[in-house]
C-alpha cells in the first residue's frame, strides 16, 4: 500500500461522470450568478460576461469573461470576485479567471432576463 496514492490525488485523477459534470456545472451557474457588476444591478452571468467555464478531469476550473467596457472600474477586482465565488464549491481544485476582450461585449450578449430587468425590451 505504499505506493497507493493520497485520496486528493486519486480524486483529481479520476475522470468526471457526466453526471458529476452536470452537477458541476449547475454549482458553477449558481456561483457565477452569484457576481454583480456594481454599475448595473444584473449578475454577470445574465449579462453575458462570461464567454467560456472549461472543467477539467483534475476538477480544475477555467473561467474566460469580459466587462461591459475595458476601462470598467472593477476591472482589477472583479475576476477575484468570481475567483472566490467559485472556490467554495468544495469539488473545484484550481480556478483561473482570465480577462479577455475579443470579442468585445454588447448588449446583445445579454439574456432576455437581464433585458427584463434592465426594461430594455
Amino acid at each position: 500500500m505504499d505506493d497507493a496514492a493520497p485520496i486528493d490525488d486519486q480524486k483529481a485523477a479520476t475522470a468526471l461522470s457526466q453526471a458529476e459534470l452536470d452537477q458541476l456545472t449547475d454549482q458553477l451557474i449558481e456561483k457565477l450568478k452569484s457576481v454583480y457588476d456594481p454599475e448595473i444591478p444584473v449578475d454577470i452571468y445574465e449579462l453575458g460576461l462570461v464567454y467560456k467555464v472549461d472543467v477539467s478531469d483534475d476538477r480544475d476550473v477555467l473561467v474566460e469573461m469580459t466587462l461591459t467596457a475595458p476601462g470598467c472600474p472593477v476591472a482589477g477586482e472583479m475576476p477575484g470576485w468570481v475567483e472566490e465565488a467559485i472556490r467554495t464549491i468544495p469539488e473545484v481544485n484550481k480556478v483561473t479567471v482570465e480577462l479577455v476582450f475579443d470579442p468585445p461585449w454588447d448588449p446583445s450578449r445579454m439574456s432576455d432576463e437581464a433585458k427584463l430587468q434592465l426594461n430594455m425590451f
